[in-house]
């Protein structure tokens, strides 16, 4: 007799494909300037390629070992040490094939079927269903604009006794936001008080803008043998292509992250890890070149369209930035006015709604300023010819 049931994991079975491969997708058959989709403009910074190229070329392209290079494990603990006074340890760090990856091996190490994983909505869209596909059930603290404060009654709302893990994002995508020290003491409180582990997906940790330094939550007093941080080279060097992420978290919960990962990908390939940690060797003033060349971007983008009249939000982090449709005498909402810009504008973007599970906050949409000043200043003079249609 036919088995009856339909085929696939119901997490899967009816889930579309993501909101950024869409809107690419779209990009590439309209030739639309593509804002939507996080990724920077061509091959990337030719330091980068170059270490990458040495190594393809002198050095191993065999199996590495399943948690990493000793070479990259270390240097990214250096790294963290000068940048972030963290101590840590090489075998702390286990190198994964990129942040989602490092995400999906903590869900699937650290949740039991039933247990209760709080998030923060707006929040990025490979969270939810790989909460559910690891048995665990989402609950969601909603954040709203302009100022997506957390607050303590939020929180202790949305906690119950069976919430075992915090799964968070900061800097945040995709709102821009770094989260103020009072939050993240106030979220380590939380994490404390309910013995719950924090999963801290930090990859946008070096795109920090207007002087403004992130600090891990792996920081903050009792969080140290609780929480896992996770981190990206993609994110960190401007490759995102290259898919080279990794994981951080104390001896305990490093070995249950270790048994999830060898059954993943069980590793990365070794030239770029010997690449990523040549380039977390380098001295500071290289990031602190590419963080104010990537805030010059947001400026661009931000004063062109304040110009052309949209209402801009604040963007403190990531290579993101948003505009307020209402406050710029738009009255449709995001995933309208997104579907419309690209075949009247030629201009790709992201709606936020589609970050919220629930309750979504409809009026804002996302735009990626990690362009050249040529596209960037292309795309605000079609935002600016669509945005004259509507008055």
């Amino acid at each position: 007799m036919t088995d009856p049931r339909p085929i696939g994991h119901p997490v899967y079975r009816d889930m579309p494909t993501t909101i950024f491969e869409h809107m690419s997708a779209r990009a590439r058959e309209t030739g639309a300037i593509n804002l939507g989709q996080g990724f920077p403009e061509g091959p990337g910074p030719a330091d980068v390629l170059q270490a990458a190229a040495r190594a393809m070329l002198h050095r191993s392209s065999q199996y590495p070992p399943m948690p990493g290079l000793l070479e990259l494990r270390s240097a990214v603990a250096d790294h963290y040490a000068r940048h972030q006074q963290l101590d840590l340890a090489p075998q702390d760090i286990l190198v994964t094939s990129g942040a989602t990856e490092a995400i999906a091996a903590s869900l699937l190490a650290l949740v039991q079927p039933g247990d209760e994983v709080l998030m923060l909505a707006p929040l990025y869209d490979a969270y939810l269903p790989l909460v559910e596909r690891a048995g665990g059930v989402a609950t969601m603290v909603t954040l709203t604009p302009p100022d997506w404060r957390i607050t303590r009654a939020a929180l202790a709302a949305a906690i119950t006794p069976c919430t075992r893990i915090l799964l968070m994002n900061n800097p945040v995508n995709p709102t821009g936001i770094v989260m103020r020290d009072a939050e993240l003491a106030l979220l380590a409180d939380i994490c404390v008080a309910h013995d719950l582990i924090a999963i801290c997906d930090e990859v946008w940790e070096e795109t920090v803008y207007d002087g403004h330094h992130h600090r891990s939550l792996m920081a903050y007093p009792g969080m140290r043998d609780r929480t896992v941080k996770i981190g990206s080279a993609g994110k960190i060097f401007s490759v995102t292509g290259w898919k080279v992420g990794w994981m951080c978290a104390a001896p305990a919960l490093a070995t249950l992250l270790a048994r999830a990962h060898q059954f993943l990908t069980f590793t990365t390939p070794p030239g770029l890890q010997w690449a990523v940690a040549e380039g977390l060797g380098w001295p500071n003033q290289w990031l602190a070149d590419q963080r104010a060349a990537y805030q010059a971007s947001r400026d661009r983008l931000s004063v062109g369209l304040a110009r052309a009249g949209y209402a801009v939000q604040p963007s403190g982090a990531t290579w993101f930035l948003s505009i307020d449709l209402p406050a710029s005498g738009i009255a449709i909402d995001d995933v309208t006015f997104c579907e419309r810009i690209i075949d009247e504008a030629g201009v790709a973007a992201i709606p936020i709604s589609v970050f919220y599970p629930d309750r979504a906050v409809t009026h804002l949409v996302r735009l990626c300023f990690s362009k050249s000043d040529e596209t960037l200043d292309r795309a605000i003079d079609r935002l600016a010819a669509f945005r004259a249609t509507l008055t």
